[in-house]
């Protein structure tokens, strides 16, 4: 039988073609790198959703619609007024003498919602802040002064660690002493939580940043700083004896006490690191006699409810920056702001789906705004 098909038709038919398996390779290049990233490809590597997984273990219930980590806090909202003294560091529009309005958050450390102010050694201030040139800023500090591990690997392996037994309801001594042994810097840390003395409020406690960030001043001078808000709040020591007679939401009372007579006030003061300055772990202390310079002042005016304030449906992400501030390469900074998102978009999507705890949408009787 004579062939009647063309030269010139096959070419075309394989012309058509070539699209669609231009498209289907980079249909398949997505799906795997979607794989890859999900850890679906290597389960064992340290992902950002395995870390987020990890943090729930150990909190030993997911109160879905709450952060993964600092669950209890309040929003809170005020503005960062510049004094002109960070114009030298950082082209960032809010160390010019003017007023940057913020949303906040006070929190303290643990996985639940409902957890006791008496019995949380960390306590948080988170900051976004809304330049008038349409930037943002978002902070994530602490009262921690350093990290507790130097590293990513290091951090996971901590958290795991602090996963709580089924048969007892709390961290198997066996487990915390192996990742203690393990891990030597954690000493410090340790030392700190147990003899440093506990403050009585939020307002009289310092946050700290604790990573290292990158300022670049409008000359392209660049600087490493660490920062830190020091209240203006004189720092009062809480007892043993104290802490165990507070009331289990003593924090947010006192906030609110404090607030209904007038504004509450930190300093932030940067420093800059000095040659030799470790940039890349953030366990390691500068020494005290870095250069410091106090740029401007927090100025926390009103509280409301985190479960229906502005604060809620908020990713305090560290690394969502200005011009003029930049994230630094330690690689606990860039491990924090991916464990964030992924924890933002599970709490969002219990939220969205009618999943969350009762609790939210709805203000306890502790949480009433001044």
């Amino acid at each position: 039988m004579q062939n009647t098909t063309s030269t010139p038709d096959l070419l075309s038919r394989r012309l058509t073609w070539l699209p669609l398996l231009a498209i289907g390779f980079i249909v398949a290049a997505i799906v795997l790198a979607f794989a890859w990233v999900a850890g679906w490809l290597t389960p064992d590597r340290l992902t950002p959703a395995r870390f987020t997984n990890a943090i729930e273990t150990s909190n030993g219930q997911v109160h879905r619609g709450f952060r993964r980590a600092h669950a209890k806090g309040v929003c809170v909202a005020g503005y960062f007024e510049g004094n002109g003294q960070g114009v030298e560091l950082s082209s960032a529009r809010l160390f010019s003498t003017v007023r940057t309005p913020f949303i906040g958050r006070m929190s303290i450390g643990g996985g639940s919602p409902y957890g006791l102010d008496n019995k949380a050694r960390v306590r948080s201030m988170a900051l976004q802040l809304n330049s008038d040139d349409g930037q943002q800023w978002r902070m994530a500090m602490n009262s921690f002064p350093f990290f507790a591990v130097s590293s990513v690997e290091a951090f996971y392996e901590q958290t795991a660690a602090n996963a709580p037994d089924p048969a007892t309801g709390k961290p198997d001594p066996a487990k915390v002493a192996a990742f203690a042994a393990a891990h030597p810097e954690f000493a410090r840390f340790a030392e700190w939580a147990k003899n440093t003395p506990w403050s009585t409020s939020w307002a009289n406690t310092a946050y700290n940043s604790v990573n290292t960030f990158r300022f670049s001043n409008p000359a392209g001078e660049q600087h490493h700083v660490r920062w830190s808000m020091q209240p203006q709040t004189a720092f009062v020591a809480m007892s043993p004896e104290e802490r165990e007679a507070a009331d289990d939401n003593f924090l947010t009372e006192d906030l609110m006490a404090r607030l209904a007579h007038g504004p509450l006030r930190w300093d932030m003061v940067v420093t800059i690191a000095a040659p030799g300055d470790s940039i890349t772990d953030p366990s390691k202390i500068w020494p005290e006699d870095r250069r410091k310079v106090t740029v401007g002042s927090v100025v926390i005016e009103s509280s409301s409810p985190q479960t229906s304030g502005a604060c809620r449906d908020i990713n305090y992400d560290p690394l969502i920056l200005p011009k003029g501030v930049d994230g630094s390469e330690d690689p606990l900074l860039a491990a924090r702001s991916a464990v964030y998102s992924v924890s933002f978009n599970r709490r969002q999507y219990d939220i969205a789906t009618g999943k969350a705890d009762t609790a939210i949408g709805q203000a306890s009787s502790q949480e009433t705004s001044p």
